[in-house]
């Protein structure tokens, strides 16, 4: 019994120490770098002039082609883990400005699982091992989903779990909720007006653009067509082709450039 309490005590240890801050840090930058080659695609695909996908690997992809895009690739796989590693450290031990509520540890524990894959998926991209994109891999696990009994209210469920995540990303950040995870009390009044205005207009964006994604899967699960299953990439080119789409889509895609911007600061000022 004393052996358990002592690897737990040495494990929250490791949780609050510089390892893990570190690590925060650094995944919190990578993901930063990563929404900012989305918004980035994604303002291609407002102006039609961009085939590579507006998500994780359609970023990965448009980076590896420029001078040591393999590493900058699997610098920022490692740093995409750490994130994961971060998130989960807190769903175990607690997080930074919320303390032990259930709520945000289960909110980190999601977050670690994904950033986690999105890890793998970065090494399996840079490995050659998978030819289909993300948009289409997403696709095709809703088609394999819909063959099963129950399959649509599976995936139909999920859809609506999206479009809640995506709703409680607007209403956090126009509540300013992210206030709660920086140490607001180090940024001077210039500083602390650019992070917050960042927050605002960059976490609404991203619910946003959850919040069709999972419209998306709901609509694809109503109509029995897997291929409106798209994510990310399909959510933003379903805005393009709407009225007034490019506008539209090129608004959001400086959203996403104002929540990569928050990331950056986010590694400067969270609270780990």
């Amino acid at each position: 019994m004393d052996s358990m309490a002592d690897v737990r005590t040495a494990a929250r240890r490791s949780a609050d120490g510089p390892f893990m801050a570190g690590a925060a840090r650094f995944g919190l930058g990578s993901r930063a770098v990563v929404y900012l080659v989305i918004a980035w695609l994604a303002l291609q695909i407002a102006s039609g002039h961009h085939n590579h996908q507006a998500n994780q690997r359609g970023a990965m992809a448009d980076i590896v082609h420029h001078t040591f895009g393999s590493v900058i690739v699997a610098v920022l796989g490692i740093g995409l883990a750490a994130y994961g590693l971060w998130r989960l450290s807190q769903a175990a031990f607690g997080v930074a400005g919320e303390g032990t509520k259930a709520g945000p540890r289960l909110q980190s524990l999601a977050r670690g699982v994904i950033y986690l894959g999105l890890s793998v998926s970065t090494f399996t991209f840079l490995a050659g091992a998978s030819t289909q994109g993300q948009a289409e891999q997403q696709s095709t696990l809703t088609a394999r989903l819909m063959r099963h009994t129950s399959g649509r209210w599976l995936v139909g469920a999920a859809g609506l779990v999206v479009i809640v995540v995506g709703l409680a990303m607007i209403r956090d950040g126009l509540r300013r909720k992210f206030e709660d995870q920086l140490r607001m009390n180090e940024l001077n009044a210039r500083t602390r007006t650019a992070v917050v205005t960042l927050g605002v207009v960059g976490t609404a964006a991203r619910g946003i653009v959850f919040a069709v994604a999972g419209g998306m899967v709901l609509d694809a699960a109503w109509t029995f067509d897997p291929g409106k299953s798209a994510g990310l990439d399909g959510a933003l080119r379903t805005l393009a082709d709407r009225s007034f789409g490019a506008l539209l889509l090129g608004t959001l895609s400086l959203g996403l450039a104002a929540f990569g911007l928050f990331g950056l600061a986010s590694a400067r000022w969270a609270k780990t």
